[in-house]
């Protein structure tokens, strides 16, 4: 009996380099590889080892005898990858390291950020070299995005801070908390202190809404990464950010995983939600909200879902709080979707008007996926909020909600000292490599994850990203034959970091 991949793959591929016969796909090499909601496991070659399930490190794998019944739609998804695709089992060519790796010392290299990035590329250096790595973290704990941007009900893929939390104990790593790079102190001088540095930040703001304008009079939506940073207990966002007081209809704008996320948490079972790492202070707000329905605005229509099919999944199989859809043609065009598509699970779902959502909400609680939606304003009007929008057949359609929020992505902001494009919303390189506006490098500096590529991926995609940065960094190093010899400004600018802040060893 075969093994299969489910909902809460993470995509970094751990599982493929154990498997003895090559039945995991798309790999690394293939194009496929980063593009996919899922690895999958094909049941024609599985041996049933279980070395994959050993290797996950969100328990992902599991064999299909043992799969729940909501888990069952996994066994079918991994056969259908495979169902028009042949397979080649046989291993791809075999990548060794830079053949004069040896020669390379790296004394210490500084990685700014403690995510899943941050500690992929961390993970290559250590594996490679015998550098130390000094974390800069500018909150007070370390996890990033593992941490604090994975919803506390999706216990699976919170286990990836798990896989990382022993490399913070490694006795070549040193952890420094509550510094922020570019006011406590400047790149420039990590770069003076340490032989490399490689920025792992991530992306902190929030995509902008082309109609929403401090001139134009109207109410800007709330932020759903706000909401995140609220029930995850991120440090920066206060317990009373979120306001559910009288809250019955929910708009959220835009339809990837953030905004499936928020939508399954405000009309989740609080009684089920205590059992997670919920911020108690969004526990006892959801305790006493009121939330009916949840309604998930899309622009375009099911076969451009942003969101993953897992997700969905997730949230149909859900049968405690129903999910009907809503929008021009958006029943036929989701009911016409191959099983492998992101919003196949709404297939067959019952169908609503988007009239229906221009009253006030119902009773019972509901998720109502509304699609062809473009929104075009938003008002205050009798004590509620009013959002006006084009429909796909060229209509119009107003939406009344007591809260909206904006779920559309995330950008970077521009950090002191390196250069930022501000189109992408990223540190500006060149394959991992920071330079300068004219394009030539900022020297021993290098980005990796959202900071690297934008706001894109998961959290495994930045394995094989950060992976990448670090062969750069390796192949720099190499070439000048040291890894930059900062010389005597590396000690004084180790005098001037050290004071910073105290070292976090063990938590």
């Amino acid at each position: 009996m075969a093994f299969a991949i489910t909902q809460n793959c993470c995509n970094d591929a751990s599982c493929l380099s154990v498997c003895p016969v090559n039945c995991i796909h798309p790999t690394p090499d293939e194009p496929d590889f980063g593009t996919t909601d899922l690895l999958y496991i094909d049941p024609r070659s599985c041996i049933d080892c279980g070395a994959c399930a050993d290797a996950c490190p969100v328990d992902a794998i599991t064999r299909v005898s043992r799969l729940t019944p909501e888990q069952q739609v996994y066994a079918d998804l991994n056969a259908d990858y495979y169902r028009d695709r042949p397979v080649d089992n046989a291993w791809g060519a075999p990548r060794f390291p830079l053949p004069n790796i040896a020669d390379v010392s790296l004394g210490s290299v500084a990685v700014i950020g403690t995510g899943p990035a941050a500690c992929y590329a961390a993970t290559a250096i250590l594996r490679q070299t015998d550098a130390r790595v000094t974390f800069y973290e500018r909150l007070a704990v370390p996890g990033g995005l593992a941490r604090f941007g994975v919803a506390p009900d999706h216990t699976g893929t919170r286990r990836i801070g798990e896989h990382f939390r022993p490399l913070f104990d490694h006795p070549r790593v040193t952890v420094r908390t509550g510094v922020n790079v570019g006011a406590d102190v400047d790149v420039d001088d990590l770069r003076a202190a340490h032989d490399a540095v490689v920025v792992a930040v991530g992306a902190d703001r929030d995509r902008t809404l082309p109609w929403v304008r401090s001139d134009s009079g109207g109410v800007a939506p709330f932020s759903a990464r706000t909401l995140v940073g609220w029930y995850t207990g991120h440090p920066g966002v206060p317990a009373d950010a979120v306001d559910l007081t009288g809250v019955r209809r929910v708009v959220v704008i835009g339809n990837g995983n953030v905004a499936l996320d928020a939508a399954r948490i405000l009309t989740a079972d609080p009684n089920a939600l205590a059992a997670t790492e919920i911020a108690p202070h969004a526990l006892a707000a959801l305790r006493a909200a009121e939330v009916a329905e949840v309604v998930v605005v899309a622009r375009r229509g099911p076969e451009h879902a942003a969101f993953t099919r897992p997700e969905c999944q997730a949230l149909v199989s859900r049968a405690e709080v129903p999910v009907v859809i809503a929008g021009p043609g958006a029943a036929e065009a989701a009911a016409a979707l191959p099983f492998s598509a992101s919003a196949s699970p709404l297939a067959g779902v019952p169908e609503v008007t988007l009239s229906d959502l221009s009253g006030p909400a119902g009773t019972g609680r509901r998720i109502v996926f509304a699609f062809g939606v473009d929104p075009a304003a938003l008002r205050r009007a009798d004590g509620a909020l009013e959002m006006t929008a084009t429909t796909a057949d060229r209509g119009s359609v107003t939406l009344r909600a007591d809260l909206v929020l904006q779920a559309v992505g995330y950008r970077g902001a521009p950090l002191g000292g390196l250069p930022f494009d501000e189109d992408r919303g990223t540190v500006r390189n060149v394959d991992g490599r920071v330079v300068r506006d004219d394009g030539t490098a900022v020297p021993r500096t290098y980005v990796v994850g959202w900071a690297k590529r934008g706001a894109t991926g998961g959290i495994g995609d930045n394995k094989a990203d950060a992976e990448a940065t670090v062969e750069a960094m390796l192949a720099d190093a190499v070439h000048a034959g040291t890894a930059g010899a900062p010389g005597s400004g590396r000690s004084a600018g180790r005098r001037r970091l050290l004071p910073l802040r105290p070292v976090v060893r063990r938590r």
